[in-house]
């Protein structure tokens, strides 16, 4: 029971965001996580071409 008191406790210190601020910030993470996705499959592509030139 103990455990739970604390948690609530800490629970308290934490800071958290404003609406507009988790809204913001979860546009950032599927920002970044799409372009690192369009990254990754470019180079695959363009890996896959060489290879299949080269075989």
């Amino acid at each position: 029971m103990q455990y739970f008191k604390d948690v609530r406790a800490e629970m308290r210190h934490v800071s958290w965001p404003t609406r507009q601020q988790a809204i913001i910030y979860t546009g950032v993470v599927i920002g970044v996580s799409i372009a690192i996705a369009v990254y990754l499959g470019l180079w695959d592509y363009i890996f896959a071409a060489v290879i299949k030139k080269i075989v």
